[in-house]
Formats: C-alpha cells, structure tokens, sequence
C-alpha cells in the first residue's frame, strides 16, 4: 500500500515538473517571439527576460538559462501565437496574462525603442489571451515606468 502511494506521489511530481517546463518553454518562447520581431535581439532583451523570468515568474535559474538558450538557437522555427496562447488561456489565470503582457513590453522597451511590429505582436497576443485594451494599455504604461527609472 506504501508503496503504491509513494509511486502516485512520485508520478504526480514528475507531471507538475513537466507542467512546470512547459510553461518556462512557452514565455522563453513567447519572449524571444517578442524580442526577436524587429529583426535582432539586443543583449538588453535576453538580460531582461532572464531576470523576469527569475523575478517575477519565479522560475530556476538554471531552467531559464537552459531553455532560454534552446529558445534563441529555435528563434527562426517560431510557433504560431495559437500555439502559445491556447495553452496560457488555458493554464494560466488573468492576472498572471496581464503580468505576461507587461513582461514583454518591458522586453520590447528594454533596447530603447518600439517597432512598429512589435507593439502589433504584443496586441495581437492581449486579444488572443483576451485582455482588454484597457488593461493591456495600463500593463504598457507600467513597463515604460519601470523602464524609465
């Protein structure tokens, strides 16, 4: 009986390890989509997403080094935005969409200008993740703050 919990116990720990890669490999994915939409990635961009995703996503420093890397050799073989946001609509709530959105315009700020194809990227992905105008607006506002300090 021990031993059949333990090996439940010991399955459902390997699934949230892999829920928890899935998610750290869709923002390193959707972060570098971001960064890498004017054509080049500054070292900015990656220094920002990294601290983002330690700081404010709480992910393992090493995981994001690791899958960070994997994301930019895979930068030229980008997925769909469905790809992306079908699974953050579905496994993440809104708040954590919003602070998502205002991670990639605080990556998209972090060279010190906006194309025109990024800010359309990251519109296009608040309407996919069903995040009004308003609160898209007001998540840019706060990332130019922060980005100005």
């Amino acid at each position: 009986m021990i031993k059949i919990l333990k090996n439940i116990l010991k399955n459902h720990n390997q699934i949230e390890a892999k829920d928890d890669n899935k998610n750290l490999e869709l923002l390193c994915g959707l972060m570098i989509e971001a960064a890498y939409t004017d054509g080049q990635i500054e070292e900015e961009e990656i220094n920002k997403i990294k601290i983002s995703l330690i700081n404010v996503f709480e992910e393992k420093p090493n995981d994001v080094e690791l899958l960070l890397n994997k994301a930019i050799e895979n930068k030229n073989n980008s997925k769909s935005l469905h790809y992306y946001t079908s699974y953050i609509n579905k496994n993440f709530a809104n708040e954590k969409k919003i602070l998502l959105i205002e991670t990639l315009w605080e990556v998209v700020l972090s060279d010190g200008k906006v194309h025109d194809f990024e800010s359309n990227l990251i519109r296009r992905l608040a309407g996919l993740l069903y995040i009004s105008d308003v609160s898209s607006g007001n998540a840019r506002k706060r990332a130019l703050d922060k980005t100005l300090k």
